[in-house]
Formats: C-alpha cells, sequence, structure tokens
C-alpha cells in the first residue's frame, strides 16, 4: 500500500526519561493519519507527532462517533520488536467502527502502518523489564456541522507511547465493589464496542468507588443487576476448583483480546476453560464452600490484576494471593510469549525487522 512518508527533523527521545515512563503522557516522534471523504480512504501518511486542527463543530465533539484500540509492542532484541495480536485487534477494531456506523479502515493500512511506524520509532519500544510501547490506534467523525447522524468524513490516527510497568511497586492485588446505582452496558447497547463514550460514562462510579476506599467497580448486568459482566476497563476472571470461568460475551461485554489469550493458554494447560453467565450469589455460595481459589482481571495494560477482595451490598469476598497463583502463572505465560522469551506456538505475534 503507498504511504506519504514525512520524518521528523529531530527526535524528541532525549528529553524522555525512560526509567519513570508515565502511561500515555509521553508520545513517540512520528503517527499515521489517514483522512475519509467522499466514500473512501485517501492515502495515509506517516509524519512528525504534533496537533491536530479542527472546527468546534467537529461532529465526534458533539455526537461521539469515536472508537480506538488499545495494543502493544515489545522490545525483543537490538533488530525485532514484536506486535501481539495484530489481526485480533484489527477485527476487534472493525467491529467497533460497524456498531458506530465508521467506515473501517483497510486492513492492510493498519497492519502496514503499524510496522513502518516500528520500522522509524523503535527506539522509543522500552528495552526495560514490563515495559512496552502502547499502541493507540483510534477513529472518529469529522464532519464540520452540528447534526445528529453518521458522519461523511473520518480521520484515523495511530499513535503511540512508551509505558512503563502497569504496577510500579509490585503487582498488587486489587479491591472491587459492585454499583447499586451504575450499570456499564445494556445488550443492544454499545458495551461491545470499545468506543470512547463507554470509558466517559464509567468515570464517575469508578471515582465513587475509590472514595468509598476500593480500586475499581465490578459491573453487574443491567436488567437484574446479578450478573458479573466486567471489572473497571478489563474482563474478569473465577478460578473454581474444578473450572477456569469468564463472564461469556453477551453483547454488554467487551470481548478482551487477553481475555482470549487467557481462555487458550488455560486450555493448552489442561484447565478447564469456560465463558457463561456467573451471578454474584453464586460467588459467594463459592466462596463459602470453599470452591472459589482466584480472581483476577485481565486486559492489555496492565495484562493480569489479581483481585483480594469483592464487595457487594454489606458482603465481603476475600480471596488470598498465593505465590504459585494461577494468576501468576497466567501473566508470565502471557508475557514471556510477548517479549520472545518462548517460541510462540499459537502465532499471535507479529516480528517486525528495524534499526
Amino acid at each position: 500500500m503507498n504511504f506519504s512518508v514525512r520524518a521528523a527533523d529531530k527526535s524528541r527521545i532525549g528529553s524522555i526519561n525512560f526509567d519513570d515512563l508515565q502511561f500515555g503522557q509521553d508520545f513517540a516522534d512520528h503517527m499515521l493519519i489517514c483522512e475519509y471523504r467522499d466514500g473512501e480512504w485517501k492515502t495515509p501518511e506517516i509524519k512528525p507527532y504534533g496537533p491536530l486542527t479542527f472546527d468546534p463543530s467537529l461532529s465526534a465533539l458533539h455526537y461521539g462517533q469515536s472508537i480506538f484500540e488499545g495494543m502493544k509492542a515489545f522490545y525483543k532484541d537490538s533488530s525485532t520488536v514484536h506486535l501481539f495480536r495484530v489481526d485480533d485487534h484489527y477485527e476487534r477494531l472493525v467491529r467497533s467502527c460497524n456498531r458506530m456506523v465508521i467506515p473501517a479502515p483497510p486492513r492492510e493500512m493498519f497492519v502496514e502502518g503499524l510496522q513502518k511506524l516500528m520500522e522509524l520509532d523503535y527506539k522509543w519500544v522500552p528495552n526495560r523489564d514490563e515495559c512496552a510501547l502502547y499502541i493507540r490506534p483510534f477513529v472518529f467523525g469529522t464532519d464540520p456541522k452540528i447534526v445528529a447522524r453518521p458522519a461523511d468524513s473520518y480521520l484515523f490516527l495511530i499513535i503511540n507511547s512508551p509505558v512503563g510497568p502497569y504496577y510500579k511497586t509490585g503487582v498488587k492485588p486489587v479491591t472491587l465493589t459492585t454499583s447499586p446505582e451504575y450499570v456499564r452496558a445494556v445488550k443492544g447497547g454499545t458495551g461491545e464496542a470499545k468506543t470512547a463514550g463507554n470509558y466517559a460514562a464509567s468515570f464517575k462510579p469508578a471515582k465513587e468507588a475509590v472514595n468509598k476506599g476500593f480500586t475499581q467497580v465490578l459491573w453487574l448486568d443491567a436488567i437484574e443487576h446479578r450478573y458479573v459482566e466486567e471489572v473497571g476497563t478489563m474482563n474478569i476472571f473465577f478460578k473454581f476448583k474444578d473450572r477456569l470461568a469468564t463472564p461469556a460475551l453477551s453483547g454488554s461485554v467487551l470481548s478482551g483480546i487477553n481475555r482470549r489469550s487467557v481462555l487458550e493458554l488455560a486450555r493448552e494447560m489442561g484447565v478447564q476453560a469456560v465463558e457463561e453467565r456467573i451471578s454474584i450469589d453464586d460467588l459467594f455460595a463459592a466462596q463459602e464452600k470453599g470452591e472459589l481459589e482466584e480472581i483476577f482481571g485481565s486486559g492489555t495494560a496492565a495484562v493480569i490484576s489479581p483481585v483480594s477482595t469483592i464487595h457487594h451490598e454489606g458482603k465481603t469476598i476475600d480471596v488470598e494471593m498465593k505465590e504459585d497463583s494461577f494468576a501468576k502463572k497466567m501473566r508470565k505465560a502471557i508475557t514471556d510469549i510477548q517479549y520472545g522469551k518462548v517460541h510462540d506456538r499459537f502465532g499471535w505475534v507479529t516480528p517486525v525487522k528495524v534499526g
């Protein structure tokens, strides 16, 4: 595919402290940008990272037609960068686009654009344990008009940010509380799309959870307020004595890429890994019977986050984080593949030759 490429005159990498990276605050030298207008995607550009100029009536600002992805690149060696599950991220981006009536960028543009950005900005991929280059592809409507309908014009961008360990002082268990008043999504809504509004709507209940002393919200279904769906911005897993379970994709649960990785790895390990409806009452019953062994979340940013506490209507589940926990084994299995420490027998990694 043809790309217009304009390299930065001077890199900003010397101003970045790679020993103290903050999530999503520093950005690599280049970005990909492509315009959709007159019914087609134009020639994609790779250019120096910088501000965008737009009209105050930009349609995405007023009607929320915006989707994104979150993925990572990992340092393998001085000549190789690993992209993780590129096809899965692209397929999810397409599904999000379809739900929000956005024309999906061509796969060729997405994949080749990522590779060209890595070739230009490979030095921004941190060569440090637990660090990576966070990749943010996104699309939004750009019509300069306040009209409540899908836009006719769009911008697709990919920007990259070097990030440090999600847990700077080591992996710590998170504490969760259900929300009696708020819901994240409802079947038939936009819960399974990675759209900006889903996250904005979660900020208020998340803030209230933190004010009560918890880390995040454990979301329950919107209809019966009984079935577990997600935790914060992650998928959730429960390790019972006889199986590993995660909430089934019901239309209101985001299909996480690491969620899929956990399920596939667990099955390879011989663990029965299932997707099912899980009620909050069943969790308390399983704990009382001694059948609930572990709880953890999965997501791109933190990979695996062990959960120590779930609070619901005055009752609490407490789970001990063990040294040989399944969550720790799962985290190591995923990151070993991402960084190229073990053979990628699943075909999840896309190596990019750089330098």
